[in-house]
């Protein structure tokens, strides 16, 4: 059922991103020849107008082919009125942009529903104090809740080191015991770790953990838009950050994952709920939004590489120029899926 599950999000997130194509090209009178959904053998086709929708045996991915465009042969192009070729630069840049838009707009889309339904934060109890740490020493006691951290307002667990961090010198802590308010002065300790990417880092802390206290949030219309806004840029934050770090070798090739780690993940995910789902849903997504993005050929990006080319020098590069860049970008993507591949086998082996 994960397996299915995993199928039917991949297949919604890769629909949307074509949809995205599909309209810009329509709007502006470009002929879209074929929609599919997956590569391969056609299983079922569907012509309206004229369209053909279709939905192929390898479902891992799709595409929107538009009159004068095949990624498959740059040079097959055409100057009739309604084909790609014969669209402005900037016209056509739209057109790709529309794709990675829909993706963002689908996360955005996600983390709203979520924020709706409910999003599930850890209250500012404290669960264990370390020992011979600045909490300890300060008096900081197991069920105390936080309340407020140099004079501003905590309510989550969340915020905690948020604001420990941001700040220099010793913090006036603010707390509740057993319904009275108290007042405490210590100073955070620093200490050496690893960031996600598992870079050194510093960071204070005061030696606490929280206590399994939580609370289901649910936000109003507006602030729902604002919670979806905040989580969508912070993904897309991340995405780029973690590609940026894979080619500059911060984090090394072993990571990346492919297909079998993203449905893996995405099954399991499904079994834990409907907000995981959803958050991780939102999370690829993004992914797939950020990485149409890079500057390959055969990519969304790289085509609007091609489009900014034009614009700047006048006119477009030539047919060969096209044709190789475009191969180079198809072997580079090829890579790419075989190396995530090669993880995810070697991931598979190891856990046996």
């Amino acid at each position: 059922m994960g397996i299915l599950i995993a199928l039917l999000v991949l297949s919604v997130l890769i629909f949307f991103h074509e949809l995205g194509h599909f309209t810009a090209a329509r709007f502006f009178g470009v002929q879209v020849d074929v929609f599919s959904i997956g590569f391969g053998k056609r299983l079922w086709t569907k012509k309206i107008g004229k369209t053909e929708w279709s939905l192929s045996a390898i479902p891992l991915g799709g595409y929107v082919k538009m009159k004068g465009q095949d990624d498959s042969d740059p040079t097959a192009v055409s100057y009739d009125e309604d084909s790609y070729n014969t669209k402005k630069p900037w016209q056509r840049i739209i057109i790709l942009l529309a794709g990675p838009f829909a993706n963002f707009l689908m996360a955005f889309l996600l983390y709203l529903a979520i924020s709706y339904i409910g999003v599930p934060k850890l209250l500012a109890y404290v669960g264990t104090v370390g020992k011979e740490t600045p909490a300890l020493k300060a008096g900081l006691q197991k069920e105390d809740r936080i309340i407020q951290i140099n004079g501003k307002k905590i309510l989550y667990w969340e915020e905690i080191g948020k604001r420990i961090n941001e700040t220099q010198g010793p913090l006036n802590v603010v707390l509740e015991r057993k319904h009275k308010l108290m007042e405490l002065t210590l100073q955070p300790k620093v200490i050496d770790d690893k960031n996600l990417f598992g870079e050194k880092i510093t960071r204070r802390i005061i030696g606490i953990s929280p206590m399994a206290k939580q609370t289901t949030v649910h936000y109003g219309m507006l602030e729902g838009f604002g919670y979806a806004w905040e989580e969508t840029i912070k993904a897309s934050t991340l995405i780029f950050k973690s590609v940026q770090k894979l080619l500059t070798g911060v984090v090394g090739a072993d990571k990346v994952g492919g297909i079998i780690t993203i449905m893996d993940v995405t099954a399991k995910a499904s079994s834990a709920g409907i907000l995981s789902l959803f958050f991780f849903t939102a999370l690829i997504s993004v992914n797939l939004g950020v990485l149409n993005l890079l500057p390959i050929p055969a990519l969304d990006g790289g085509h609007i590489m091609f489009n900014l080319y034009e614009i700047l020098r006048g006119k477009a590069p030539s047919q060969n120029a096209m044709y190789y860049m475009t191969m180079v970008g198809w072997a580079l993507l090829l890579g790419l899926m075989m190396l995530g591949l090669y993880n995810d086998i070697n991931r598979i082996w190891g856990t046996h």
